[in-house]
């Protein structure tokens, strides 16, 4: 018989028996593995049979916690923070003391198997997902880069398991507006489709005080079509394709005040504790996301070959001084296609002897502009009052004077970085090693990634004057001396760069199995993070190689060649870096030791996991802004070490009364990092051994409940569903000194639904005691600037299916 028909019609069973389990208000701890129809292409076992840290959520999971985003994730996880703050284009996420702020990711993310390599892509509506899976810890040897701080592996609605039209339509106070379609439905055994689309409109929640405008309201929406294809009894077809359009304000940066030392004066003292940029910040993006996964089931093993495609088109516009003053601005416009492949070979389940093996590469075209501009302000303060600064500190020189004639000064930036990466892996686990129940899992993968950097970048010739003033003692008066011709400085910047590396990427496991769903494991696994360039430094560059042609103008010019006789004027040009010593970043690096336990009791009411890990890391990625406040970089930090422990509980109290909990501790400090920190307005060498590791909250937890009051039958009403929870993330501290800090914080989430047969209404809130607290903090020129966490909003949702 038609294998993929039985399974079809199970999960058709599943979904009814699901929707029944609802009709009859009947609460219990379901295992969310069970109701995918699209299996894992590279695991053998559901994943709390495998040693790994995991956390499962199922849809009901997801609307109990109110996650409608991967940034909802930070701590119903235990050990994952995911700041919201910016816009869509930034999705940090953080597991384990294991971060990315920009450039590439260091937690994996796929999609009904479709790897999505850019974080940019990251943060999408989760209008129809299903269920969510997240790996803890390095997933290198299977999932390769950039998956070294975990995986996320999200779910969409299979057209075999749901039936029907779902409608979602929602608003809420902030003047929130969204709504969602889907329609499912099977045609025959062989074949099942599904088609739909969403809006969602956001009206901000804070405010730009110099515009009189909210600074972060913004609308995204998309659609997604999925179809699965049974052509013959051992072949299965699915395609998924997604788009989403977003277009948002962004950025919404609170100016805290000026670093410089106590006593001196603060220019924007008014503006403290307020969002005041003259130019309104944004961030549009177009994202396409297609993949076909095809499988073959054998008699002694399944096929899988997966191909993936990703578009992305956007543009990042941010007031870069975030202030009131028009000093300059920085666009970022993207333009991405990536093309993955991969072939997975792996053994029928419940053998002695599982293996995966399989072979994986993509190539990703990327082109970047990202032009600065300097306005008059900005002129006068960054690049003419730098250069004003120096000549003024020079000992026993004249009085020295430029003048740049520009009003506004463009740094342009044009940048093709293109990546190529390929990889083979196999993965063996023998179940049965010398008693019952005990297995060992050994893995390796070779992989290889080559990165190329095609640059070219420069600045519009900058017109300037210059003057000297000779004033000694006995003079009758000072003598001014100006330039006999218009003075012009240029600067440019175009070649190329590239670099590539070999990785192995081992993991070693032992497990014991004593019953179904209860084990305990210890692994030791290798990770990395891939190395790349910072394309942002390129404004840094630029800026030094024009004053030192600026320099070289003043030393030529036929009345200022005096100027050569009083002081040397190569000691007052600034050191340029190479392209490749200032643009480039090396991998990360780490190594995970963990031991763990997945426990299923109570008559499998009750699931309960703990994990405790050591990790290792080399190399490690800090993101930062440049010491000019032109953009944000990426360097390497030396070693550093994170170890901790996580604990979750799922329990069906009653048939009414469900609970769960989990809570994750991270202790991750610097072991070897000196880095660059301003003292007294001078830059100094400064040692972080010691010191927390920036944006990692020691503390993590959630609390949770849901409650059914049963409704007799013939009622209005069949039944209605409580649910609440308390998540809560600290200490969290914002720069590697260590001097700014957010303390542990809490939110309190509810919900309220009324339900009748298929349809219901809720009733939400979010952040119901209105806590006040930093989601984000950052210096830049001198000054600091925070982001705050959403306030208390509330709303109500209409759920139907028909």
């Amino acid at each position: 018989m038609n294998r993929y028909r039985i399974l079809a019609g199970i999960f058709c069973l599943l979904a009814t028996g699901n929707v029944l389990a609802e009709e009859a208000d009947t609460l219990k701890v379901v295992d969310v593995e069970e109701i995918t129809v699209i299996a894992a292409p590279k695991e053998n076992r559901k994943l709390r049979e495998q040693p790994a840290a995991v956390t499962l959520l199922s849809q009901q999971d997801m609307q109990n916690a109110q996650v409608n985003s991967i940034k909802n994730l930070t701590s119903v996880v235990p050990n994952m923070f995911i700041p919201d703050y910016g816009s869509r284009l930034t999705s940090a996420v953080y597991i384990r003391g294991i971060g990315s702020r920009i450039n590439t990711p260091s937690v994996g993310l796929y999609v009904d198997n479709i790897p999505y390599i850019d974080k940019s892509a990251f943060d999408f509506s989760y209008a129809d997902v299903e269920r969510i899976d997240v790996l803890r810890g390095p997933q290198g040897t299977l999932y390769g880069r950039n998956a070294m701080g975990g995986l996320i592996k999200v779910h969409t609605k299979s057209p075999f398991s749901y039936q029907g039209t779902d409608f979602h339509v929602g608003a809420g106070t902030h003047n929130a507006y969204n709504t969602s379609l889907t329609h499912y439905h099977q045609l025959s055994e062989r074949f099942a489709f599904s088609a739909g689309g969403f809006y969602d409109y956001q009206g901000g929640f804070f405010r730009n005080t110099v515009r009189d405008e909210k600074a972060d309201k913004g609308q995204s929406a998309g659609g997604r079509f999925r179809a699965i294809y049974l052509p013959s009894d051992n072949w299965k077809a699915d395609l998924n394709i997604n788009y989403e359009y977003s277009d948002q304000g962004g950025y919404p940066y609170f100016y805290l005040g000026s670093l410089a030392p106590a006593g001196q004066k603060e220019e924007l003292k008014p503006y403290i504790g307020k969002i005041s940029n003259d130019e309104a910040s944004s961030y549009y993006r177009n994202l396409l996301n297609a993949g076909l996964n095809l499988e073959y089931q054998a008699r002694n093993f399944t096929l899988s070959m997966v191909t993936g495609y990703q578009y992305l088109k956007d543009r990042m516009f941010m007031d870069q001084d975030f202030s009131p003053a028009n000093i300059f601005n920085i666009e970022q416009r993207q333009k991405m296609n990536t093309l993955s492949e991969e072939v997975v070979l792996k053994s029928r389940p419940n053998r002695r002897w599982q293996w995966t093996t399989g072979a994986f590469g993509f190539y990703q075209w990327l082109h970047t502009d990202g032009p600065v501009v300097f306005h008059k302000e900005g002129i006068d303060q960054v690049i003419e009052g730098n250069a004003n600064n120096v000549f003024a500190g020079l000992s026993g020189a004249p009085d020295m004077h430029l003048t740049i004639n520009d009003q506004n000064m463009r740094v342009s930036g044009s940048f093709d970085t293109p990546t190529l990466s390929g990889a083979i892996f196999h993965q063996s686990t023998f179940n049965d090693l010398l008693t019952e129940g005990l297995s060992a899992t050994v893995g390796l993968r070779l992989d290889y990634e080559k990165i190329r950097m095609d640059y070219n970048s420069a600045s519009t010739p900058t017109d300037f004057d210059f003057k000297v003033t000779v004033n000694k003692p006995g003079m009758p008066f000072p003598i001014v001396i100006e330039n006999a011709s218009p003075l012009r400085g240029n600067a440019a910047y175009q070649g190329k760069e590239s670099t590539d590396y070999v990785q192995l990427l081992p993991k070693f496991a032992l497990q014991y199995e004593w019953s179904k769903g209860n084990n305990v494991y210890a692994t030791a696994t290798r990770g990395y993070r891939s190395g790349g360039y910072n394309i942002q430094m390129f404004s840094d560059l630029i800026t030094g190689v024009l004053s030192n042609s600026m320099i070289d103008a003043i030393a030529a010019d036929e009345n200022l060649k005096m100027i050569n006789l009083m002081i040397d004027v190569n000691t007052i040009k600034q050191k340029v870096p190479e392209v490749r010593e200032a643009t480039r970043y090396k991998p990360e690096y780490t190594w995970n030791y963990e031991a763990g336990m997945h426990l299923t009791l109570w008559e499998d009411r009750l699931l309960a996991d703990v994990s405790a890990f050591y990790m290792d890391t080399r190399d490690q990625q800090i993101s930062k802004f440049a010491e000019s406040g032109l953009g944000r970089i990426t360097v390497n930090a030396g070693k550093s070490r994170s170890y901790g422990a996580e604990a979750s509980l799922q329990a069906a109290l009653t048939d009414a009364f469900t609970l769960n909990a989990c809570y994750g501790y991270t202790y991750a400090t610097f072991k070897e990092y000196v880095g660059n920190a301003r003292i007294n307005g001078e830059l100094q060498e400064v040692s972080y051994n010691g010191k927390y590791v920036p944006f990692v909250p020691k503390h993590t937890m959630n609390v949770g409940g849901q409650y059914i009051f049963r409704i007799r039958p013939g009622r209005w009403l069949d039944c209605i569903r409580l649910s609440a929870n308390y998540t809560g993330a600290g200490r969290i501290y914002w720069t590697e000194e260590n001097n700014v800090s957010q303390a542990f914080y809490g939110t309190l989430n509810g919900r309220i639904s009324f339900q009748k047969g298929h349809g219901q209404i809720d009733f939400w809130v979010r952040n119901a005691l209105d806590k006040d607290y930093a989601s984000f903090y950052f210096e830049s020129m001198g000054n600091g600037f925070m982001q705050k966490g959403r306030p208390v909003q509330a709303g109500i949702e209409l759920r139907c299916r028909f």
